[in-house]
C-alpha cells in the first residue's frame, strides 16, 4: 500500500471488480504479475470473458499461466525485472507521442523527473534487461496507451520482491502516463493476497496506522482515539514481521500473540522464523487447526471458521460487505473478537462489547471513510469506502477529478537487480506460487479430501533443457537447495518456465518452498523477496540411502503445457 498510497494518497484498488463485465474491444487489460485464473479464479474468468468479447489483453509472467495462453501479447520477462519493463513501455508511449498530455498537466507532479529516467529505458536496453523482444515491448505499450480505456492489475508477483514499492509506484506512472485514472474501466488494480486482507489493513492492522488508514503520528488522530477508547497511545510506528523476528533475536521482543497466521509455512526462510519463535519466552496462538506454528505454541486459542461467526468482510475493490452464521462454534472455540474481548476484560481494560455489530459502529464513528457503512445499509447490498456519510451512495471509483493527495505523483524509478542471482553454486533462479486447487499454507484446504485429491503433493516446475541437462525426468524425486535450507519434491517438467527458471508451490508441508526462499526485505515495506532467488537442483540417487532406485510416478497434470 505503501507505493499507490506515495502515488495516489491511497493504496487501496482504484476501481471495481464489475468494471470488467463492461469492457468491449476498445479497452485493455494490463495483467502483470498475477496468475490471476489460479489465484483469483471468479476475477480472472471474469478477464478472460473480457478477452471473449474483444478486450486486448496484455500478460507480464515469467510463467506460461493460463492467462497469459489467451493474451494477445505476452511479455515473458526475467523474473525481478518488473521496473525496467514499465519504464520501457514508458519509454514508447513517451517517445511515439501516446502520452495523455492532458491528463499529466492538470492532474500530475514530479513528470519532469520521471520521463527523465524512463527515456534511458529504449526497447533494445530494455529487451536486453527483461529478455523480451523489443517489438513484443512496443506492442504491449501501444496497446495499453490506444486503449479507450486500460485497467491494470496486479499481485504479488509484483510486490513480493526487493523492490516490491518501486514496482507498485512503476505501475502507477504507467496508469497515469496513459491518463487511465479516475475512470470507469481503468485504474491500478491490486488484488489482495489473502481473504479479507483488504478488510483487515482498514481496520488497522498495519503497524503505522489506525483504522481507515489513519497516522499513528498525527497528534490529531492520536488523541481522537486516545478519547474514544481511555487510554495513552503511542506515536511511534511499530515493527512489520522481518523487524518483530530480528526484535526477537536480540531479546527485544518476548511475547507473540499470532491469530489467522501460519508463520512457520507463510513466511521465508522457516529455519530462521522457527528459531526465532521458539526463542520467544511465551508464544500465543489462535487458530482454527493446530498448524504447524500452533504445534510450537505455549497457549493455542480456537477461533471459528467465517461460517460460525458475524460480521464484514471488505473485498478487493474495498467493498464491505456482511457476513453471517450459518452454524454455532463448535466445543469452546469463540469468535475472534469475543476471545480479543475477554482477554482485555483479564487485563482489567473495559471491553464493553457485545456484538460485532457493537465493534463496527465504534469503529465507523473514528474513522471517516467509513462513517457512512452501517450493518443497516450493508442488508441491501456491498458498499465500496469511502463512504463519509449514511446519505452517500459509496465509491466504486477513487480519484475522480482529483487524486486523494490533491496532484498524483510521477517517481522516477531505476532498475535494480533482486537480491540474489544465480551463480555457480546456485545455478537456477526460483520462484514461488499458487495452484487453483489449494490456498496459502493448505491450512484448510488440505483437509478438504476433494481439493487434496487433486493436487496431493508438491512439486517443482523446471525447463525440459535444464531437466535433461540434470538428468531429471517428469515424476523423479529430487533435492532443491539454497542458502537457507533444502527439500525434497517431485519434478515436472514443463514449458510453462523458461530455461533458468523453476517454480514451487508453498501449499505442502510435506515439501514447504519456504525453506527455500529468502528473506530479504524491501526496504519500505518489509516484504520479503519470495519470488527471486537462486537454487541448485539434483535428481535423488536412492542408492545413497541403501535402497534401489525408484521412481516417483504423479498422476498427469491437467496444466496446459502448449
Amino acid at each position: 500500500m505503501s507505493g499507490l498510497g506515495t502515488a495516489f494518497g491511497s493504496g487501496a484498488m482504484t476501481n471495481s471488480i464489475h468494471e470488467l463485465d463492461e469492457m468491449g474491444p476498445k479497452d485493455a487489460i494490463f495483467a502483470i504479475g498475477t496468475n490471476t485464473t489460479e489465484c483469483h479464479p471468479i476475477i480472472g474468468i471474469k478477464m478472460l470473458k473480457a478477452k471473449e468479447r474483444g478486450t486486448k489483453l496484455v500478460v507480464a509472467d515469467p510463467r506460461k499461466t493460463d492467462v497469459a495462453l489467451h493474451a494477445d501479447v505476452w511479455l515473458r520477462h526475467k523474473p525481478g525485472t518488473d521496473v525496467a519493463l514499465l519504464n520501457g513501455m514508458s519509454y514508447v508511449i513517451l517517445t511515439e507521442g501516446l502520452a495523455d498530455e492532458v491528463f499529466i498537466a492538470e492532474r500530475t507532479e514530479n513528470f519532469e523527473a520521471f520521463k527523465e529516467v524512463a527515456l534511458r529505458f529504449n526497447p533494445e536496453y530494455t529487451a536486453s534487461i527483461t529478455k523480451v523482444p523489443a517489438k513484443k515491448i512496443i506492442e504491449a505499450a501501444r496497446i495499453i496507451a490506444k486503449a479507450d480505456a486500460a485497467a491494470l492489475y496486479y499481485t504479488m508477483g509484483i510486490t513480493q520482491h526487493t523492490t516490491g514499492v518501486d514496482n507498485v509506484l512503476s505501475t502507477a506512472n504507467i496508469m497515469m502516463l496513459t491518463g487511465n485514472l479516475g475512470k470507469p474501466k481503468g485504474g491500478v488494480n491490486p488484488l489482495r493476497g489473502q481473504n479479507n486482507v483488504q478488510g483487515a489493513c482498514d481496520m488497522g492492522a498495519l503497524p503505522n496506522v489506525y483504522t481507515g488508514y489513519q497516522s499513528v503520528t498525527n497528534p490529531d488522530v492520536k488523541a481522537k482515539f486516545e478519547k474514544a477508547w481511555n487510554a495513552q497511545l503511542s506515536d511511534k510506528v511499530g515493527l512489520n514481521i522481518p523487524s518483530i523476528l530480528n526484535a526477537i533475536e536480540k531479546d527485544k521482543v518476548k511475547m507473540l500473540y499470532v491469530f489467522g497466521e501460519n508463520p512457520m509455512r507463510s513466511d521465508p526462510d522457516i529455519n530462521h522464523v522457527e528459531h526465532c519463535l521458539k526463542h520467544l519466552d511465551f508464544l500465543v496462538v489462535q487458530d482454527i487447526f493446530l498448524t504447524e506454528t500452533a504445534e510450537i505454541a505455549d497457549v493455542v486459542l480456537p477461533g471459528v471458521s467465517y461460517a460460525e461467526k458475524d460480521g464484514t468482510f471488505s473485498s478487493t475493490d474495498r467493498t464491505v460487505q456482511r457476513i453471517r452464521k450459518a452454524v454455532e462454534p463448535i466445543g469452546n472455540s469463540l469468535p475472534d473478537w469475543q476471545i480479543l474481548r475477554d482477554i482485555m476484560k483479564a487485563m482489567d481494560y473495559p471491553a464493553d462489547y457485545s456484538s460485532p455489530e457493537d465493534i463496527f459502529d465504534e469503529m465507523r464513528s473514528l474513522t471517516p471513510s467509513y462513517a457512512g457503512i452501517s450493518y443497516k445499509r450493508l442488508e441491501d447490498g456491498g458498499i465500496p469506502w469511502p463512504c463519509p456519510n449514511e446519505n452517500h451512495p459509496g465509491t466504486p471509483i477513487l480519484h475522480v477529478g482529483k487524486f486523494s493527495r490533491g496532484l498524483g505523483k510521477f517517481s522516477p524509478i531505476e532498475y535494480r537487480e533482486p537480491a540474489e542471482l544465480p551463480d555457480k553454486e546456485y545455478p537456477l533462479m526460483l520462484t514461488t506460487g499458487r495452484i487453483v486447487t489449494h490456498y496459502h499454507t493448505g491450512t484448510m484446504t488440505r483437509r478438504c479430501w476433494g481439493l487434496n485429491g487433486a493436487d496431493p503433493e508438491g512439486f517443482m516446475e523446471i525447463n525440459p533443457t535444464d531437466a535433461k541437462n540434470l538428468n531429471i525426468e517428469d515424476g523423479d524425486e529430487i533435492s532443491a537447495t539454497t542458502r537457507r535450507g533444502s527439500l525434497i519434491t517431485k519434478a515436472q517438467v514443463t514449458t510453462r518456465v523458461p530455461e533458468g527458471l523453476t517454480f514451487i508451490t508453498f501449499h505442502f508441508t510435506e515439501s514447504p518452498a519456504n525453506i527455500l526462499t529468502n528473506s530479504a526485505p524491501d526496504p519500505v515495506t518489509g516484504t520479503p523477496e519470495f519470488k527471486v532467488c537462486s537454487v541448485k537442483v539434483k535428481k535423488l540417487d536412492f542408492s545413497d540411502f541403501g535402497c534401489q532406485k525408484r521412481k516417483i510416478f504423479r498422476k498427469k497434470s491437467m496444466r496446459k503445457d502448449a
